[in-house]
Order: structure tokens, then C-alpha cells, then sequence
């Protein structure tokens, strides 16, 4: 009797239901590796690391880009440098573009600190490494490094500069007003981490002399949040000067104004030119300032800007290429600080340089760095 033929139906259906749940594993872990973990690309040299830097209005960021572009290069990496115009909305774009693109690391210099939450998620799901550049990034656990400048150490040696221009000493008795005298304080973006640490060391060192009553701030704007210039921008820190003048000082002169940035400290300036200051019989103030700036170093020269905090770019450009290099090919970057940068979800291991405090009585040193030439400052 002939025999059936075998049946392969049982066989079919144990190979598909086997290949089902082969696809489903390969497609989890999939998703796991690019959604719930960290996807982990290959380490090594190659591929583009992208640039995010604020503004082309500052020429310390065009600087930083182009510093950062170059060394990369030297490095083994392509680059894309991109500029967000102080838009935030430029800034999220941009970055969205980079992952898109599979850029292998991101270096940030936030316009607003607190606004990159969502696409840095994406970063993160992409395997893409991140380090937030000279401005913490806030309100995520996805950044990984930090490089920037000591910025408390900026507000004190701005702090510091105006006392002892002043040639305030220490009060002897509480409510001594014997030398009073007359200053009025601005402050960073209120969108800038960085704001609070120069504010803090500014006050770190100028306030014993608000409470002895040898510095009066007349206007009474001691709070940052009254003192802030939102974007650093040098027109709207005239406006307010123009305000400030106007409201507190007919007769009575201003003897110093903080500024935290070179920016502000032009439109300062400006505007206690209008006032009628910068003659010999009605000088300026003591004006400071922050980045050394070339229109700022200019003006210290010819004595208007007082002082500026030198904050060598090339340098901070420097750690963060060695930072990014040395996270994309598996090695451990160096950090000098893990325990002040908490953004709210983590403590950002961080490198930070040192700033030189800058007046005409130093603004060699930036020749002699070879920040500026001789001819430059002239």
C-alpha cells in the first residue's frame, strides 16, 4: 500500500513562528540599544563632530568656532559649524539636523541653557556624545562633559578690580560712610548659566561694602534679576544705562558700574558719554568688562573701558577638542572639577581654565600671547 506523502505544514509553521520570534528579538533589542539605552557606536578617529555656537554678533564665538573647527581637523574629524543667531529656535534646528546626519559628537555652546531638554534626548537615543561649551546645559542628564573658564573666579577679579580702583579699604565699624561711593550693577542673560556665577563672585567680594555703606548702588537695582541684560546685548544695556543716569544722578556722579561682558560694557559706556562723562574735568567711571574683546581692549588703551577678564578662547578650544577626542575614541577626558556644575539632573564633570584680569597696565600680555597684535591695539 502506497503511503501517503509526508505532510511539511507542521515543519513550515515551526520555522516561521521560529523566525516571527527571531525578527521580534533582533527588532527589541534594536529598539532598546537606540531607545532605552544609549546606542553605542563604533570608537575611533573619523567622522564629523558637530559645532553649535550662539552668535556671530560676539567676535569670541566666531572665534571659538573657528579655533575649535581647525583643531578638530588637526585631530582626524570632519566639522559642521553652525551658528544660531541668538535664536533658540535656529539653535534646536540646527542640532535636530547634526543627528539626522549621524554626527558622532556634539559641542554646545548654549543660547538658552534650559531649552535643549528634547533634541539633546534625541542625541542620546542616537549614541551621539555631547559637551556643553563654556555654557552649562541645563535640566539634562544628557551631557556628558563640561569645559569652560573658573566663571565665579571672573566676577571676583571684577569685583575686586573695582575696589581696588576705588581704593576702598575694609570698613572699620559697620555703617562707616566716611568713603562713599557711587556704583550701579548690570548682569548676564538671565538665560545664561553662567550669569549667576559671575554675579556671585562679583558680590562675593563687593558686598562687605554695600552693608559698611562705602559703595551706594542709588538706583537700588542689587537684585540680579533687576541687573540682568537679556542676550548681552550692548543696546539694550545702553538703554538702561540712559535710565539709570537719568532716575539717580542729577547732580551726583557714578564712580563705577559693574559690567560682566565687553558687549554691555560698550553700551555703557555710550551711554555715560551722552551724560557728559569722558571729558578731564568729568571722567568716566571704572567700567569692567569680560573677553578682552578687541573694540574693548581699544578702548582700555585709549582710556575709556577700564578693565576686561582675558579669557584665552584658543585654550578653551583647545580641552574641549582633547575632551571630545578623547571621548570618541574610548579614553577617559581629563576634568580639574566634579562637583560644582549641577544642572539640575547631574553634576557635569568639568575642565576650567584660568582668567587674567586686564588693564592698561597689562594689555601686553595679549601681544605677547599672540591674541592680538601690536598693531591691532593701536
Amino acid at each position: 500500500m502506497r503511503k501517503p506523502p509526508r505532510t511539511r505544514g507542521p515543519r513550515i509553521a515551526a520555522c516561521a513562528a521560529l523566525a516571527v520570534t527571531l525578527t521580534a528579538a533582533l527588532a527589541g533589542c534594536g529598539q532598546e540599544a537606540r531607545g532605552g539605552s544609549r546606542y553605542q557606536p563604533e570608537k575611533g578617529k573619523g567622522g564629523t563632530v558637530g559645532l553649535a555656537m550662539p552668535t556671530k554678533s560676539s567676535e569670541r564665538w566666531i572665534a571659538d568656532g573657528k579655533n575649535m573647527a581647525e583643531q578638530f581637523k588637526k585631530a582626524g574629524y570632519k566639522t559642521d559649524l553652525q551658528y544660531g543667531d541668538d535664536k533658540v529656535e535656529n539653535q534646536v534646528a540646527q542640532l535636530e539636523n547634526m543627528i539626522t546626519k549621524g554626527h558622532r559628537l556634539l559641542v554646545v555652546a548654549a543660547i538658552d541653557g534650559s531649552a535643549l531638554t528634547d533634541v539633546l534626548a534625541q542625541a542620546h537615543d542616537a549614541g551621539v556624545r555631547v559637551i556643553s561649551y563654556d555654557r552649562l546645559i541645563l535640566g539634562t542628564k544628557n551631557v556628558d562633559y563640561y569645559a569652560s573658564f573658573d566663571n565665579e573666579r571672573v566676577g571676583e577679579l571684577q569685583g575686586q578690580y573695582i575696589l581696588d580702583r576705588l581704593k576702598l579699604k575694609k570698613p572699620e565699624a559697620p555703617g562707616d560712610k566716611a568713603d562713599e561711593q557711587h556704583i550701579e550693577l548690570f548682569a548676564g542673560s538671565p538665560d545664561d548659566n553662567n550669569t549667576k556665577y559671575f554675579w556671585n563672585g562679583a558680590m562675593k567680594r563687593l558686598k562687605p561694602y554695600f552693608e559698611s555703606g562705602q559703595l551706594v548702588v542709588r538706583s537700588k537695582q542689587t537684585k540680579m534679576n533687576q541687573a540682568t541684560t537679556l542676550r548681552w546685548d550692548g543696546g539694550t544695556a545702553q538703554k538702561r544705562m540712559d535710565d539709570l543716569i537719568s532716575k539717580n544722578y542729577g547732580n551726583t556722579d557714578v564712580d563705577a558700574v559693574l559690567s560682566p561682558y565687553d558687549g554691555i560694557s560698550i553700551g555703557i559706556i555710550s551711554a555715560l558719554k551722552s551724560a557728559g562723562y569722558g571729558s578731564k574735568r568729568h571722567p568716566l567711571p571704572v567700567v569692567t568688562g569680560q573677553d578682552a574683546e578687541l573694540a574693548s581692549v581699544k578702548s582700555i588703551v585709549a582710556g575709556e573701558q577700564t578693565q576686561t577678564v582675558f579669557k584665552d578662547t584658543r585654550k578653551l578650544a583647545k580641552q574641549a577638542v582633547q575632551m571630545g577626542d578623547a571621548v570618541l575614541t574610548g579614553k577617559k577626558p581629563e576634568v580639574n572639577n566634579t562637583t560644582d556644575y549641577d544642572n539640575g539632573k547631574k553634576v557635569v564633570p568639568a575642565y576650567l581654565l584660568k582668567p587674567v584680569s586686564v588693564d592698561e597696565k597689562n594689555t601686553q600680555l595679549l601681544v605677547d600671547e599672540g591674541y592680538f597684535t601690536a598693531g591691532q591695539l593701536k
